[in-house]
């Protein structure tokens, strides 16, 4: 063990690339609207755009969220769910206790774009990271 550690450290790392967070997605907010017959609650409106090879950490909404894909295509799942593939014109729905675990453009090389409407708490974040 003593003679390979200096050799596994000696060599080339040409991995890195792969082990670098993919790009984050631009988020765009188009609207946010009170909603007075729930006190409280608001609806946000958003637009998200994946650059190549673009993804979202792990992270959860407290929200009804709705996508509607405009652009390419995106994998999503939530925890305990499958990974669907989505494309424009396709819907996703994630819940308010849902984990959001795959969020990314289903492409390397072409962007993705999607709307997303949330139901949630006012002055509530879009999304909190988690686990």
């Amino acid at each position: 063990m003593r003679g390979l550690l200096p050799l596994l450290f000696s060599m080339p790392w040409t991995g890195q690339a792969a082990m670098a967070a993919p790009p984050l997605p631009a988020v765009t907010v188009l609207s946010t609207e009170a909603l007075p017959e729930y006190p409280g609650k608001e609806a946000q409106m958003l637009v998200v755009e994946y650059p190549p090879g673009g993804a979202d950490p792990v992270h959860r909404h407290d929200a009804h969220g709705f996508v509607y894909v405009l652009e390419g295509s995106i994998v999503m799942a939530v925890r305990g769910g499958k990974e669907v593939t989505l494309h424009a014109g396709q819907t996703f729905h994630e819940g308010p206790q849902d984990i959001h675990t795959v969020g990314r453009n289903a492409s390397s090389t072409k962007p993705a774009k999607f709307l997303v409407l949330l139901l949630k708490n006012q002055g509530a974040p879009i999304l909190t990271p988690t686990r």
